[in-house]
Formats: structure tokens, sequence, C-alpha cells
């Protein structure tokens, strides 16, 4: 087994290397790490998505939570930043959220928070996965056993906060609300119903298996078709664990994270509460984003891929606002992660303020064509990205025939088995073009590569 944990907790297929065995001893080494030797009895909440492996791991991390002299305190099924909240909120040591996002059903992840409700840092995240990697039969072993709770009124609490956060009222706005089958559903319909909105409520029935599928912010396409039918103000789409939030407008234009974040960066430089005057984006937000920041004298800093590197730029520049084109949208001011019903309410608080429809304030950013494709990559194809001359020669020429009128990533992924490749430019047919010439001349020469082995 390689290192565990990636650039957004650990996650991988459970049943492979994500098992319940795993969960347990992160369990117990989670408690070591914050006992520090003492003899301190770590309070550590757990939270869940809707996926069939989810209660299967977090039980069996609570139960290392509770041999290792920690008491475990269950959540059930939230949102991930309901987690974040309420770790501050009641002063535990840490939260951890069973998720894998906006992956499908098969998957899983566990994603850890400190007792600030920040992600935990890199130093003890390594310190964890040195204990389990080199774990022996008595780690983590306790003197007395740990207690066990049930948080009932834990999804209660994050639903009045958010819906206290932006004092408003959305009488009136009619909305698709598409809830991935994940964590959403248990809270978006009385966020917003109770706030004033009509609502129609999508891929709100989880069986465990249908979390992501068809559905959510990864496919849009049915919350388009219930605008569109409709005749909604808009469709907002979460991810499985809704820390991440896109919409589309009236007309069935998609509204990403690059619009959401150039939509509020205007609204709070104009009301002069953009701090830093600066917004924090990643390597692969849109030029057009990047432009629009030019053209209203806004700073603009690119980070890392993974909304850990964004809020890290965020604490580091006592900043307000920052996040990805995949709707990981971090306000600051009023959350310590990514929350997608707190960004749609941001939202729906301005279009109600304004009295202008979605379509109308995201016209303040023009987005470049932009394309976006994987290929299948191990370990040894990631490390062969960076190294082999052949790769590099592939990537330089498809450089110099986009120009300066467009540019070229090419990354791992951090939290899949993927190299995730993306071009965009003034021209949509050569950004298109060199796009999937680049994953099918890669594609090839990691395949040559194996073959010499």
């Amino acid at each position: 087994m390689g290192r565990l944990f990636g650039t957004d907790g650990i996650r991988g297929i459970y049943g492979g290397d994500l098992n319940s065995a795993l969960a347990r001893y992160v369990g117990r080494a989670l408690v070591d790490v914050l006992k520090q030797g003492s003899d301190i009895k770590p309070v550590i909440l757990v939270g869940m998505d809707t996926r069939l492996s989810s209660p299967l791991l977090a039980d069996s991390l609570m139960e290392g939570i509770c041999e290792a002299g920690g008491d475990a305190i269950n959540l059930d099924i939230c949102p991930t930043p309901t987690v974040a909240l309420l770790v501050t909120k009641h002063g535990y040591d840490a939260g951890v959220m069973i998720s894998a996002s906006h992956n499908p059903w098969d998957y899983n992840g566990i994603k850890i928070f400190g007792s600030d409700g920040y992600k935990l840092n890199d130093a003890l995240e390594e310190k964890i996965e040195d204990l389990i990697l080199d774990r022996t039969d008595d780690f983590g072993r306790a003197q007395r056993q740990g207690h066990y709770q049930v948080l009932f009124s834990g999804i209660d609490e994050y639903i009045d906060y958010v819906k206290g956060a932006f004092n408003c009222s959305l009488d009136g706005l009619k909305l698709a609300i598409d809830c991935a089958n994940g964590s959403a559903y248990i809270s978006a319909e009385r966020i917003f119903t109770e706030l004033g909105a009509d609502c129609l409520m999508l891929a709100d029935n989880p069986n465990g298996i249908n979390i992501n599928q068809d559905c959510g912010s990864t496919h849009l396409e049915s919350l388009r078709r219930a605008v569109i039918d409709n005749g909604l103000d808009l469709g907002i789409a979460f991810d499985g664990d809704a820390d991440r939030c896109l919409c589309i407008d009236e007309n069935g234009n998609e509204v990403d994270g690059d619009y959401i974040l150039a939509i509020l960066a205007y609204k709070l430089k104009k009301e002069s509460k953009l701090k830093g005057n600066t917004l924090v984006g990643t390597v692969i937000s849109n030029l057009g984003l990047r432009k629009f920041c030019e053209e209203n004298e806004i700073d603009f800093y690119p980070t890392k891929v993974g909304d850990r590197y964004v809020l890290d730029a965020i604490n580091a520049g006592g900043l307000s606002l920052g996040g990805e084109q995949s709707g990981h949208i971090i306000l600051r001011d009023i959350s310590t992660t990514g929350d997608g019903q707190l960004t749609a309410l941001a939202l729906l608080s301005y279009i109600k303020e304004s009295g202008k429809s979605l379509s109308t304030l995201a016209a303040i950013m023009k987005k470049y064509p932009q394309y976006t494709t994987n290929i299948y990559a191990d370990e040894n194809d990631k490390q062969a990205l960076k190294t082999d001359c052949v790769i590099q020669k592939i990537i330089r020429d498809n450089e110099n025939k986009i120009g300066t009128n467009g540019r070229i990533l090419i990354r791992p992924s951090g939290t899949e088995r993927l190299i995730r490749i993306m071009t965009e430019g003034n021209d949509p047919a050569l950004a298109e073009e060199i796009c999937y010439s680049l994953a099918k001349n890669i594609g090839k020469r990691l395949v040559e590569l194996k073959h010499t082995v």
C-alpha cells in the first residue's frame, strides 16, 4: 500500500485498499495523534454520506476511536460542512467525514477535520499515516475504552446556521434542487423552502448506490430539463457530500464555480467586503475569470487544484473568498470549508437583493472555450508524466501549437487514478483538437513504457 492521504483525505474503492479494517486503524491512529502521549480523552465527531459502505466505514472508524480511548460521537448522514461547523461549535477535538464527494457509489473516503474546523494539515496526516503503515498488533491499545454517543440535534443545528447566514427571504423564487442522492437530501429542502422558495426536488431519494448517478453537480442534464420545462428561475446542483454547488440559469446555461466566484467577488468588492481586494482561484480557473478580475481591478491568486490549497491561501492572506471551477466555494467570513448550500444561499440572496436574473449576473464574465479529458493512470504513470522526455516533448510541441492565445494544463489527480488534461483558448476547434491529441499520444506513450519494463 502506498501513502494514504491525497488532496482530499483518504479515498478509494470500498473493499480494496479502503476497507473497514483501515477505517478502524485510522480511528485508533487519530486518537493516538491527538493524545500526543497524554492521558486526555479526545472527543471525535463522525458524519457520513449516503453510500452503501458509509455506515460500515463509520462504525469501524468509531470502533477504532473507542478502542484507543477516545469518545466517538455519531452525527449520521450529513453534509461535510456540518462536521466542520459542529466540531468548532461544540469544542470537539476532531471531526471525520466518511464520503467520496462526487465519485461513484463504489468509492468512499475519509476526510479529517481538526478542532479548528479546517481539514487536517499535512504534518498531522503524515503522523497518522506513519502509525497505520508501521503499525504493530498492540498499536494504539488504550488502558480504558472510550464511549459512543449519537448527536441527534446535529443536522438541525447546521440547517439553522445556514438559514441564518444571510438574513434573507427567498419568497417568490422558483427553484429546482438536485441533491445528487447524497447528503443534501437531508437538509436542502428544509433550508430553501423554510426561507420561502418554491422548490422542485430532484435526486433526493438515496438508496446507497444511486449517489451521483446521472445527477448532481457532475451530471446537470436532468436539472437543466427541469428548469426549462417548468419555467423556473434557476437550478442548483450539489455533489454527494454537499460541499460544492453548480447552477443552471433560467435559460438552461451552466453557471459553474468560476461564474459564481465572479458574481460573489463583484458583490463583495462593491460592498467593500472583498478582503485584500483578492480572489483566490486555481491553476484551472478559466481565463475568463482572470480577465474579469483584471477588468474589475481585483487581484487574482491561483493555487494548486484542491480546496485545501485555496483555503491555505485565503488564510495566509487574510482573505474572504476563493474557490474552484468545480463549485467548491469558500466564504471564509462564515465558514472554514466549502459549503454548497451556503454558496447557493449567497447567490440567491444576491439575486433577491439585486432583482436580476442569474443569467444577467453571470454576464459579468466571459468564459473562454475549455476542454478536458482524463487518462487512466497508476502511480508509475503519474511519475512518468513528470520525468519521461518523450511525454515532455509531446507537451511542449502542443504548447507551441496553441501559442499565446490559449494554454494547456496537465496534472495527476490527487484523488483518483487519473491524469487530467485541460486546454483552453480563443480558437475552440484548436483547443479541442489539442486536448484529445494530448490524451491519445500521452496515453500511447504510457502503454509503451509499461511494455519496456
